[in-house]
């Protein structure tokens, strides 16, 4: 070979191999600076996941594969499960150092899968290992790490009392993290209000690596991430919680109608007294397009009117009787149990399930496969013509193994007693309930389809509900209401498109927060709070 020969190839090596590290070196500088600060080998390889190893795709596989419809340009070329408070000061001042975004993972539930996607390159630091709850029942008070699930947030607090709660979202393995700092809306909130209401102090690593809690972080940064997204701010280490006080029996029942029952004017008439009825009632609707009688192959619309009452039979169905014996309960159609029984009731666990499956933090239950949710906040009843026409969409909803759900959640109550601005979440008095409109699907070939027919659901639905802003809940999180530029410096302009649709006027302080304690912007993603200054 002549040398001009070898010259050439050199330089083609030089050239590809120069490139291959360009791409890779910013990982490559985390992973050793990652290594230089932990030092134990043993340690590194159990906290540190890179494509190379084989735990890399079991992590991966256990969040992405909640919503297949979520799909971006970029892997987490690293996904980092820390084991302490120092491990994650650690990674924040690596990923700042060498130019690696981060995404915070807890449960792995966002709807638009934010915790775990970018277009940019980015690592995941994964809350997994950090789940220890700390509870004091002289106090009620317990300390709960972010990466725990509701499910193990109400096992250990059953565990050490009977008589004790916490009011939080009804899927046990949706990870308090995220839950409580987006607000935390569930089946008792008409009673004790949202999860965030009930927080009373945390601890966050900041930007700059520091550890803060309520006192060091002050009353601004404390009041912003208990409801307006905790990861806008920083990374939530555990939360301190207010326990509450709950009889030693509460009631349930799940009351399914159908269209041939006079669903119509029952869900007519619930918007009249859904959020009127006592404190201690929450009774939510269910709609789905399924057949009747079941497996009878004739689809109708078909509503389960599901409910929690905090105390016992004979005290629902007075209250029942009296705002509304359309329903026609019946003593049959409740079941008295524990409170921490009515969390598996909610969670569709069959009766006698052992409570134990609620330590399970990847439970079967969470069903694999396509998914899209978006939300809308109702201040006047919606009509019968209203309500017609949403059944006549559920009949266009075409594809097979296709479904959809509407979810008419009732506010009232300590909702409404709470005001606008004590905390980020603003959707308080003048709210008679929250919607969900859910589908999902099993093929990807149906996934426009699907989509559209779900925004074409939202579009009618547009003067029927809250206006000036149209607003939504953030714990629903919907990227068709806008998203900020990751890749460069986003607009206050460009974030407020959504913003005040989540917050409402609670955005514009929320942004001068976000201003004062991360102006570089270091917490990121495509619906975090910006600061002023980008």
């Amino acid at each position: 070979m002549t040398t001009f020969k070898k010259l050439i190839i050199f330089l083609f090596l030089s050239i590809y191999l120069s490139s291959s590290w360009a791409n890779n070196t910013h990982d490559e500088y985390f992973v050793e600076c990652l290594s230089h600060k932990i030092r134990n080998s043993n340690t590194i390889s159990q906290v540190i996941h890179t494509p190379k190893n084989s735990s890399y795709s079991t992590i991966y596989n256990s969040f992405s594969d909640r919503n297949l419809r979520i799909t971006s340009n970029f892997k987490p070329s690293i996904i980092f499960t820390p084991n302490d408070e120092s491990q994650i000061q650690a990674a924040i001042h690596c990923s700042k150092k060498h130019g690696l975004q981060i995404r915070i993972r807890g449960g792995g539930h966002d709807y638009e899968g934010l915790s775990y996607i970018s277009e940019i390159p980015f690592v995941v630091i994964d809350l997994r290992n950090l789940r220890s709850i700390s509870i004091d029942t002289q106090k009620k008070t317990a300390w709960i790490q972010a990466g725990a699930t509701l499910g193990e947030v109400y096992y250990r607090i059953a565990e050490k009392s009977k008589k004790l709660t916490f009011t939080a979202g009804v899927c046990p393995t949706v990870g308090v993290g995220g839950h409580f700092s987006g607000g935390g809306y569930g089946m008792m909130s008409r009673k004790f209000g949202t999860a965030a209401d009930n927080i009373i102090d945390a601890k966050l690593i900041d930007a700059n690596g520091r550890i803060q809690d309520r006192k060091s972080m002050g009353e601004d940064l404390f009041w912003a991430i208990r409801g307006g997204g905790g990861t806008s701010f920083g990374l939530i280490i555990s939360w301190k919680v207010k326990l509450l006080d709950i009889p030693e029996k509460v009631t349930v029942f799940n009351v399914p109608r159908t269209l041939e029952q006079n669903v119509t004017q029952l869900v007519y008439k619930w918007q009249h007294i859904a959020d009127k009825v006592s404190d201690n009632l929450i009774l939510r609707i269910f709609i789905r397009n399924s057949e009747f009688p079941f497996g009878g192959g004739q689809r109708t619309i078909h509503a389960s009117f599901t409910a929690l009452y905090v105390g016992g039979v004979d005290e629902l169905l007075h209250e029942m009787q009296k705002s509304f014996p359309e329903l026609g309960l019946v003593k049959d159609d409740c079941i008295e149990m524990s409170w921490i029984e009515s969390t598996l009731f909610f969670a569709n666990f069959p009766r006698n399930t052992s409570l134990d499956v609620l330590l399970n933090w990847n439970t079967t239950t969470n069903q694999t496969g396509f998914f899209k949710g978006k939300s809308d906040y109702v201040q006047q009843p919606i009509s019968i013509n209203g309500l017609e026409g949403i059944w006549k969409l559920f009949n266009q909803l075409v594809g097979e193994n296709s479904g959809a759900e509407v979810q008419f959640s009732p506010y009232g109550g300590k909702l409404s007693d709470i005001s606008e601005s004590e905390t980020p979440f603003p959707h308080r008095a003048g709210n008679i309930f929250m919607i969900e409109y859910a589908v999902y699907w099993g093929n990807i070939e149906n996934s426009q389809s699907n989509l559209a027919w779900n925004r074409k659901l939202y579009g009618y639905m547009a003067k029927y509900v809250s206006k000036s802003p149209r607003a939504a809940y953030f714990n629903y999180r919907d990227l068709d209401l806008g998203v900020n530029n990751i890749n460069g410096n986003t607009s206050y302009a460009q974030a407020r498109i959504w913003g005040v649709k989540y917050f409402k006027n609670n955005f514009d302080r929320l942004v001068k927060i976000k201003t004062k304690f991360d102006p570089t912007n270091f917490f990121r993603n495509e619906q975090s709070i910006p600061p002023l200054l980008s």
